[in-house]
């Protein structure tokens, strides 16, 4: 067939002529930096290698010339296609003549293509949960009279034998730190550290994750008239309110709940580095006081001391 068509007002036979027209010039370029990367040889003088190289060159040139032109002369026989779906009103902005700077119709294509893409993966993923067994029905929920028992994620439920190895553990680690565990309330442990003569904290832990702490000054009281830790009041003093705020915000920091024994023994390293809390000064202004305060902010990397104005 002749004139047969990819589409309505597409050449076939001229597209295909096209096809044969673009191999022939990418192999007619081909040829010219062949001709440069081989040069003059072959010829026993120097005359004959210039001349004989110019020839090769322009004979390389008139050809990529001839099937350029030949190219051009099919492009403009092949026709151009005409847009076999609806694009209603959105066609009417391939009109527009400054898609510079309104390139809707382009962005327009792009977002019906990432639909597409999008619609793809949605049915491969609906496909693999479908394979699933964990899928439950209407009728399946409305027989059974109990609902199945959430499931507690593992990472939670660990043994209070392997809480106490990873304190001790941790306990040994700084000899100037004492930590006292204690299980008032069931499995939950709590935790008093004693951090030299400095300051108190007290740690509520869940398993081996750190919900509360509260820091006091060393000569301050710690327990309720019953003899528990008291874990809700606060510190008569300022400094060591401070502190408290800079504790859970390093709680959110130290982070990691794969693996919690590393984020307990990261968050000790960092309340040990507090053992020098009046004796540091300031790492940017050198200061030991500011507003009466000592520093009492302490990088998670480096440790290093700053008042809590100083670190921003």
């Amino acid at each position: 067939m002749a004139d047969g068509a990819l589409s309505p007002g597409v050449n076939l036979e001229a597209f295909s002529q096209a096809i044969a027209a673009i191999q022939a010039l990418r192999s007619s370029v081909t040829r010219v930096f062949d001709c440069l990367k081989d040069g003059m040889r072959n010829k026993e003088t120097l005359e004959g290698r210039e001349k004989g190289f110019v020839a090769a060159f322009q004979e390389s040139l008139h050809s990529v010339s001839r099937d350029l032109g030949e190219l051009e002369r099919l492009s403009n026989l092949v026709g151009k296609p005409s847009e076999n779906h609806p694009l209603h009103n959105s066609g009417l902005l391939s009109l527009d003549p400054v898609q510079d700077k309104t390139p809707l119709y382009s962005q327009l294509l792009q977002a019906y293509k990432w639909s597409n893409k999008l619609q793809y993966h949605a049915g491969l993923a609906s496909g693999l949960l479908n394979q699933q067994s964990l899928k439950r029905s209407a009728n399946q929920m409305g027989v059974s009279a109990k609902r199945r028992p959430k499931a507690q994620p593992t990472t939670l439920v660990l043994p209070p034998q392997y809480v106490d190895d990873v304190i001790s553990r941790i306990d040994r680690m700084f000899p100037e730190m004492s930590i006292q565990l204690s299980r008032p309330n069931g499995t939950s442990a709590m935790l008093l550290v004693t951090l030299g003569k400095v300051l108190k904290v007290i740690v509520v832990m869940r398993s081996l994750f750190i919900d509360r702490t509260i820091v006091k000054g060393y000569n301050e009281n710690v327990y309720t008239e019953d003899g528990k830790l008291d874990i809700w009041s606060k510190s008569n003093y300022q400094v060591f309110q401070k502190v408290t705020d800079h504790a859970t915000t390093a709680l959110l920091h130290y982070q990691l709940p794969q693996m919690p024994d590393v984020v307990v023994r990261s968050f000790m390293t960092w309340l040990r580095s507090y053992i020098k809390l009046f004796q540091a000064p300031c790492q940017r202004c050198g200061k030991f006081l500011q507003d009466g305060l000592p520093p009492t902010w302490r990088d998670f990397r480096t440790l290093e001391a700053f008042h809590d104005t100083c670190r921003q």
